[in-house]
């Protein structure tokens, strides 16, 4: 049987009518912004004082993206008669974005927790060459961070939290030890004096 001529432009125009009474759902996007998911992937920001130049991150980045410099500083000996000790210092840190595959495996490997993902995506530049960020630009990512999701309250407390919470509440003991023994002494004395 043979369709009958113009069924496909009827089909079309029912298509389009039906469409058109809807509502519609693309979102014009400079106009809305999307609404991201809280822990979203976008850029990746340093924070500086926990990045000790170990390099893991430089090594293990599989475009070589990340570009690090520094130098050595001999630090005085940390007790008298001590040696001396020599550190690293971060001279540059950049990532080129326009090699970055946002794979996160920088921030999945650096022990020292200097990267992080920021939700951040509207980064866009004219000239290619500004998208290597330098340690500067990569810092103010670091105020979009996230904070870290709550622990789950049946979860274990972390071993970290757990000693600092003893070294506190050992802290804490001391001191009002040695207040209750400076009231006392005080008493003491009070008692002696108009005697």
């Amino acid at each position: 049987m043979a369709p009958i001529p113009g069924s496909g432009l009827a089909k079309g125009l029912a298509v389009t009518l039906r469409t058109m009474t809807k509502k519609t759902v693309t979102a014009q996007y400079p106009e809305t912004q999307p609404e991201l998911p809280p822990r979203t992937r976008g850029v990746i920001g340093l924070f500086e004082e926990n990045c000790t130049v170990c390099m893991l991150c430089a090594r293990e980045c599989p475009d070589w993206c990340i570009y690090i410099d520094s130098h050595k500083e001999t630090m005085p000996p940390a007790a008298p008669g001590g040696r001396e000790r020599s550190r690293n210092v971060l001279d540059r840190f950049a990532i080129d974005f326009s090699l970055c595959m946002y794979c996160g495996i920088c921030i999945e490997v650096c022990p020292f927790d200097a990267l992080f993902w920021s939700p951040e995506f509207e980064y866009a530049e004219t000239d290619i060459h500004e998208l290597t960020h330098e340690r500067d630009k990569l810092r103010e990512w670091m105020w979009t961070v996230p904070e870290p999701p709550a622990l789950d309250p049946g979860a274990e407390e972390p071993k970290e939290i757990a000693a600092a919470r003893k070294t506190a509440d050992k802290l804490e003991a001391q001191q009002a030890a040695e207040a209750e023994a400076a009231r006392g002494q005080q008493t003491a004395r009070e008692q002696e004096g108009p005697a």
